[in-house]
């Protein structure tokens, strides 16, 4: 064989493999050849799993402890999450492995509890073990039936191309087979996050740079979301104030206002910046501690400023645990090991803490560190 025959024919070989590897992201959701039949038994469109859910997970949940900078996983292996083993995720969404992380204590001489459901989107994948929420029939604030809710239920399996939505969102018109009913009438929101996003942030933060439209679109299914949690404004129209600018800048910690605006974001707290232009927002999406700018002009709250996407450790998908005064105290993160008060530990160990705040070394926090409210109201 001529040697540039041959170069020829390990081309054709390398180019006819690389299609039938199954790829992460917005690129495999593409439609190459061979990947309809990750997700489909045949041409008949019948599921290679129980449900849709169940359908993503084959490739979006990860062994414990298993974590790829950009891979997209969002969940990890339930079976591996024992006492005291947090999900392994750290995505800005957070781990779907919350949901089947429970937690109970003894508080005042009566038992309180943090139950997995209450952690975040209950999805319904089957499959591997993810049910319905119990509680809500459908969403909060809205009539999205929660039988029905899954990944598809937020993200377009077939990649949205038209639109390159961020995240595969569905925009104006998606709509699923399991909830036909009920399409969406906001467009997907505008945001950018950086190329390694899965990661710890024991030194940098991962930030997402959110441009717009993130609450507006959480009101397709939670029809109040522009009105937010407990009446906080959220959305393009709720702009930050001089002083919740001022506030957010300056904030360091408990007792440390000396903050300055371009080294004030925190992703334990993170912003809409007002702006769809897309090519700002990629030269702010950084992973590396190069772009710390707190909020400015136009800037805005929205519903994952305090929430995350997925789940979380804590109640409400929360970024921080809103049902204690202290996310630190005496220095250390509150665990059920350490002597911290059970009101502050709440059932979790000092690592399982930890890593809800994705590995943060607790001295970036005051010895005594309140909640994050702090950050636009500071009131502590």
């Amino acid at each position: 064989m001529e040697p540039g025959f041959r170069s020829y024919v390990v081309f054709l070989m390398a180019f006819f493999l690389a299609l039938c590897i199954p790829r992460t992201g917005e690129a495999f959701h593409a439609g190459g050849a061979g990947e309809c039949r990750e997700c489909h038994e045949d041409e008949k469109g019948a599921l290679r799993g129980s449900d849709a859910g169940s359908v993503c997970l084959r490739c979006h949940q990860a062994p414990m402890g298993t974590r790829r900078p950009i891979g997209h996983y969002s969940a990890s292996n339930g079976h591996d999450l024992g006492a005291g083993m947090p999900p392994s995720q750290m995505t800005p969404g957070g781990d779907f492995g919350y949901l089947k992380k429970s937690y109970s204590w003894k508080e005042s001489g009566s038992t309180q509890d943090s139950p997995g459901e209450r952690h975040g989107h209950n999805i319904v994948a089957l499959d591997y073990g993810y049910q319905a929420d119990s509680r809500h029939s459908t969403t909060p604030g809205g009539t999205y039936p929660s039988s029905a809710l899954s990944c598809i239920s937020c993200h377009d399996p077939h990649g949205n191309i038209a639109t390159s939505a961020y995240r595969l969102l569905g925009g104006i018109g998606y709509t699923t087979r399991s909830a036909p009913g009920m399409p969406f009438t906001v467009a997907a929101p505008v945001a950018v996050a950086p190329r390694d996003y899965n990661r710890s942030e024991a030194v940098t933060d991962t930030r997402v740079a959110y441009g717009r439209g993130m609450s507006e679109w959480c009101s397709n299914c939670h029809m109040n979301g522009c009105t937010g949690a407990y009446g906080h404004p959220v959305c393009n129209g709720a702009q930050c104030t001089n002083e919740i600018i001022s506030n957010y800048n300056a904030y360091v910690k408990s007792g440390d206002i000396n903050g300055k605006g371009d080294a004030s974001y925190t992703a334990l707290v993170p912003f809409e910046e007002g702006t769809d232009d897309r090519m700002v927002l990629e030269q702010h999406a950084k992973n590396n501690g190069t772009y710390t700018m707190g909020p400015g002009f136009g800037s805005n709250v929205m519903c994952l400023t305090c929430h995350r996407a997925h789940a979380s450790a804590w109640d409400h998908l929360a970024r921080w645990n809103m049902a204690s005064e202290f996310i630190v105290q005496n220095s250390v993160y509150p665990g059920n090991n350490n002597g911290s008060p059970a009101r502050n530990a709440q059932g979790r160990t000092e690592a399982e803490t930890q890593k809800a705040y994705y590995d943060r070394p607790v001295t970036r926090f005051a010895g005594s560190q309140r909640g994050l409210c702090n950050k636009c109201h500071i009131r502590d």
